[in-house]
């Protein structure tokens, strides 16, 4: 496990820091040992952190970080608010990989609880409310934080391949299973750093985009130049022209862009 005395940890830590630039990692092939139980991307500044973000911008986290994983899980133990006002209360739980749950869980946990629970997120439609339960409570799905080489497994019993140039790179959405790539939670992808689009706002991103699949919603393209990426676009692969974007609900309105297959 690599785990560097650089490493930084916390919300609070994500700020002030240099762009280091990718972070070398060697591939292994870990054996998954305990699959996660199946259950029964307007205006550029909507993109911007809530007030409660850190004032200070980061894009990339410094410090090496582990590429595999035991496939084996800590568990978020507290029950969180209930987020939204209205709908039927959807459950969840959090997850993060054991190889990195010391110096993750933590800031994992509250960027989902303060993501979920933001107005311009999925509650803003109304349609449903959101509420983090620990272990052994009744839940609809997880959001597991998975190192890339697991991710990869995860994903591609689904018939999902997570791999570019060889290497895990994107995350994933199956049924019940909402899986965070940490390669790219740590170092965001090249046309959010290229733009010096702060890490902690790709964050927010991956957590509503991929949810948003949970939630039944499909991959949008970008609706022109210039204009805000929709979240459910495929940000991740590049912006194509559009400004990058974390939030469904722009103004109090659903923001869309085309559909894509």
């Amino acid at each position: 496990m690599l785990l560097g005395a650089a490493l930084l940890v916390g919300v609070d830590l994500l700020r002030g820091a240099p762009d280091p630039g990718p972070t070398r990692q060697v591939a292994s092939t870990p054996a998954v040992t305990e699959n996660p139980e199946p259950t029964a991307e307007p205006s550029p500044s909507a993109a911007q952190p809530s007030p409660s973000a850190q004032p200070e911008t980061v894009y990339q986290m410094d410090g090496e970080f582990p590429p595999s994983g035991p496939g084996t899980w800590t568990y978020a133990k507290s029950q969180g608010k209930v987020l939204g006002t209205a709908g039927s209360i959807k459950r969840f739980r959090v997850a993060v990989e054991k190889n990195v749950a010391d110096t993750e869980i933590d800031v994992f946990t509250d960027l989902v609880d303060e993501t979920l629970g933001d107005a311009r997120s999925w509650i803003a439609g109304k349609q449903y409310r959101l509420q983090r339960v620990p272990t052994g409570s009744s839940y609809q799905f997880t959001i597991y934080l998975a190192t890339g080489e697991t991710t990869r497994k995860l994903c591609g019993a689904g018939g999902m391949d997570t791999r570019l140039d060889g290497v895990s790179y994107t995350s994933c959405r199956l049924p019940g299973r909402v899986v965070i790539n940490l390669n790219r939670w740590r170092l965001s992808v090249p046309d959010y750093v290229n733009g010096k689009i702060d890490l902690y706002s790709y964050r927010q991103y991956v957590i509503n985009h991929e949810v948003g699949h949970e939630l039944g919603r499909f991959h949008e393209g970008c609706p022109g130049k210039g204009k805000p990426a929709p979240v459910m676009q495929q940000q991740t692969y590049g912006l194509k022209g559009c400004t990058a974007n974390a939030w469904p609900y722009i103004d109090g309105k659903r923001y869309t862009g085309p559909p894509v297959a």
